[in-house]
């Protein structure tokens, strides 16, 4: 049977079915599927109509919409009354599925982040030919520029404040001999803590010899679970005042190697070479706990741990608890769970558990409290060092349990977030107060995909990333923004754009820039690096023509 689904009225009821509050909690779409406006062009995707008793199902690309038999009957009298019909074979058509066009849209400059280990241990360029080919193929498709990683554990990695740049300098002209732009991350740039055992790390960059070695003797320099594991990605926030390296506090620390990078590259900084520098707040450069370390056994989706055990934060947490009142609550919660436990597993995170009793209340203030004081002291030094040069600094996004009431695994990370408080509007005021762009991942994600995938993990990345940007945007702080996970397909690309260019939005925001993770062979590869292209000429606010067209054309060139 043939069905035409391209109407503006069924395109509207599909628009409806996307956005339906539906009851169930591991079932929701930030964003309508399909729109209609003058914005929009059309490609053809799959589409299969089923008919299920007294609903119909509509699967339109991978995503399953239910539809009244009141909007079955917009499919025509014809149609209406075959789909009433239970026993009929299923058919395959093509409908017109509306793509957003984002010609004209403010442009958005596009950063890509190079290989992890661009830089090896010795602060050597590794394979300097094999880069400035690939960032030769990056500046033909316009790409602004480039994120680096500068490593603590490189820099400095033998003894205190005797620094080595030189593989940085040799990589820093290369970009600018190339006419691009550099990012240096401080996850990146100033990246104070370890790289290895997270999701994409295939290198094992660790903190400073000379720390490590402070550790072996002070354990408690690093953050701790309640097993009391270390953690060595990055140091304890509790020694950010603490003269425990070395006669020197590890905000001294930070300023010193923040101040070094300065001096050793005003060049770059006066030739406007270096546009921004993303300053690292805790393991993977981002503002969080490591409270969900893969080295201590943690899988997806679990809660995570709190990690506040070391002596340091155990004594402020004390203090705190004296402060108020009740030194019992001196304590960090014994009935959290583990690393890989679900929410309604502990007493805790579930539906009225401890976590909004007196002493939850208490204790996940001072603990957020915590980590939005120590973003606050290191922005006040990295101003200093940076003045005049524009700073960031990273959010994760914790997306899973997010659809429940406590939002645990944001919790253990430091977010205090549940459903009845926004745990991100004070960590923006502080990023106000310092001027201080938010950079934010996971914006490739959709929430269908992880309800496919990972059902019960109740994950909303939507919904995550709109809490975010909007905490941030309602400030006047510049958002910027980068996936998560690889990414090299159209609707991850779809989903970006529409995260960075909200539609309709009545103040114009945007974000202000998005860095791409990462360079890799996987990207260059002859399609993902077409639609790449397309990407970044869409976040320009270019025309960009049809990919199967762009191929086509590229295969008869090479023909002839």
């Amino acid at each position: 049977m043939a069905i035409n689904v391209s109407s503006p009225e069924l395109l509207r009821r599909f628009t409806t079915l996307s956005t339906r509050n539906y009851a169930s909690p591991a079932f929701s779409v930030a964003a309508p599927l399909l729109s209609v406006n003058s914005n929009c062009r059309s490609i053809p995707k799959l589409c299969k109509l089923r008919e299920s008793g007294v609903r119909s199902r509509a699967i339109v690309g991978d995503t399953e919409l239910k539809i009244d038999e009141e909007d079955a009957s917009l499919l025509g009298d014809d149609d209406s009354a075959e789909a009433s019909s239970v026993d009929k074979p299923v058919d395959e058509i093509i409908p017109e599925v509306q793509e957003r066009d984002f010609t004209g849209t403010p442009y958005v400059p596009i950063y890509v982040m190079l290989p992890l280990g661009t830089i090896n241990m010795d602060c050597q360029l590794v394979d300097p030919d094999e880069l400035i080919n690939h960032l030769r193929v990056l500046k033909s498709i316009n790409v602004d520029g480039v994120m680096v990683d500068c490593w603590w554990g490189i820099v400095e990695a033998n003894a205190p404040q005797q620094y080595n740049w030189s593989g940085y300098r040799k990589l820093f002209q290369i970009v600018r001999d190339l006419n691009l732009k550099l990012q240096v991350s401080c996850l990146k740039f100033m990246s104070f803590h370890e790289c290895g055992g997270n999701v994409g790390d295939n290198v094992h960059i660790s903190l400073p010899q000379w720390v490590i070695e402070i550790g072996s003797k002070n354990p408690d320099i690093f953050f701790m679970d309640r097993d009391r594991r270390q953690n060595r990605e990055c140091l304890t926030w509790g020694i950010d005042k603490e003269r425990v390296l070395r006669g020197r506090t590890a905000l001294e620390v930070y300023f010193d190697y923040m101040r070094s990078f300065r001096v050793e590259f005003d060049e770059f900084f006066e030739d406007g070479v270096i546009t921004e520098i993303e300053i690292g707040l805790g393991p993977c450069g981002e503002l969080r706990y490591p409270s969900y370390p893969a080295k201590h056994g943690w899988k997806y989706p679990g809660i995570g741990e709190f990690q506040c055990y070391d002596k340091y934060l155990m004594k402020s947490l004390k203090k705190a608890s004296e402060v108020r009142g009740h030194s019992f609550w001196g304590e960090g919660p014994e009935n959290a769970g583990t690393y890989n436990c679900k929410p309604q597993e502990t007493k805790f995170f579930s539906d009225g558990g401890d976590y909004d009793s007196y002493y939850g209340r208490f204790f996940l203030n001072w603990y957020s409290q915590v980590l939005i004081d120590h973003g606050d002291r290191v922005l006040t030094f990295a101003n200093l060092a940076f003045e005049g040069t524009p700073i960031a600094a990273k959010l994760s996004g914790i997306h899973w349990w997010y659809k429940t009431a406590s939002h645990a695994a944001e919790l253990t990370a430091g977010f205090y977030n549940p459903a009845n408080r926004d745990g991100y509007a004070p960590i923006a005021s502080v990023l106000k107060k310092h001027e201080t762009a938010l950079n934010f991942t996971c914006v490739e994600l959709r929430t269908m995909d992880q309800h496919e995938d990972f059902p019960e993990a109740l994950a909303d990345p939507e919904g995550l990333v709109w809490q975010v940007l909007n905490a941030a945007w309602d400030v006047g702080i510049p958002v910027a923004s980068e996936n998560a996970l690889p990414c090299y397909d159209r609707e991850g690309y779809n989903k970006i754009l529409e995260n960075a260019k909200p539609f309709n939005d009545p103040d114009g925001r945007h974000l202000s820039a998005f860095t791409y993770l990462r360079l890799s062979p996987d990207l260059i590869e002859e399609r993902n690096f077409v639609e790449f292209e397309q990407f970044v000429k869409r976040m320009h606010g270019d025309s960009v023509p049809d990919l199967e067209h762009c191929l086509e054309e590229e295969a008869r060139t090479v023909d002839e």
